[in-house]
């Protein structure tokens, strides 16, 4: 799966919102037919993962803590605590629960945007604005690709 784009979408009254086809026609390729939503870790967005990429996600978090470690035990609780089963209807629209809307400032409109096995759930009024300075952009993407890393 590799979803890409930049689409905004309207929230109807009731909290819904229709995936893009787009991203539809992705998944229906794929086969995926459940999608797993939670808060981003380090971004006030939502994101949504096909449940397969969920599955391997969570057995990779898994294998990497110790399920006898109780900080560690406490970060794949609140991962997955955050987590809901996301299920479109037959209009290709699903609810956003109040509390994620909350968490991302989601209103009327929301911005979806294409992370190659992922998809980011954004405020328009937040996707809007550049995640990064063009400059600095420029700077840091001539460092992660440079031969030297400097």
């Amino acid at each position: 799966m590799r979803f890409i784009g930049n689409i905004e979408a309207k929230v109807d009254l009731k909290g819904r919102v229709f995936l893009p086809s787009v991203f539809r026609k992705e998944m229906q390729g794929a086969g995926v037919e459940t999608l797993v939503m939670r808060k981003d870790a380090f971004q006030e967005c939502l994101v949504l993962y096909p449940e397969q990429v969920w599955n391997e996600l969570m057995l990779s978090m898994r294998m990497k803590l110790q399920r006898w470690n109780p900080v560690e035990q406490n970060v794949y609780r609140q991962f997955v605590a955050e987590a809901e089963l996301v299920t479109l209807d037959g209009n290709g629209r699903f609810l956003l629960s109040k509390r994620l809307k909350e968490f991302a400032a989601i209103e009327s409109s929301v911005t979806f945007i294409g992370m190659g096995d992922t998809i980011e759930i954004w405020a328009t009024e937040t996707a809007e604005k550049p995640f990064m300075e063009q400059e600095a952009f420029g700077k840091a993407l001539a460092q992660l690709f440079s031969d030297s890393g400097q």
